[in-house]
């Protein structure tokens, strides 16, 4: 980033933090929905059950945590990647 004037640095970084805020946004939508369909059955009351809280906080957990593992993995790939170009 060195060879990006102080304007290209800032417009940069002003790109990176948009795919950022997008990316999350894509992750939230995809826990929602995914924990909202395989947990939210019953429509007769505008409460959650207590088996519908328990399961959504589950479900919640587990897709936080596989997308963190994910995360992490992609990360050791590029690394060894990286280290075998000879970056």
């Amino acid at each position: 980033m060195d060879a990006l004037n102080s304007r290209e640095q800032q417009e940069f970084q002003r790109v990176v933090e948009q795919k950022q805020m997008k990316d999350f946004m894509r992750l939230y939508s995809n826990l929602v929905e995914r924990c909202f369909s395989d947990c939210v059955n019953d429509f007769t009351s505008s409460k959650l059950t207590s088996k519908e809280q328990t399961c959504i906080m589950r479900c919640s957990e587990k897709f936080l945590k596989h997308s963190e593992r994910v995360g992490q993995r992609f990360q050791e790939q590029n690394a060894a990647l990286n280290q075998s170009m000879g970056r």
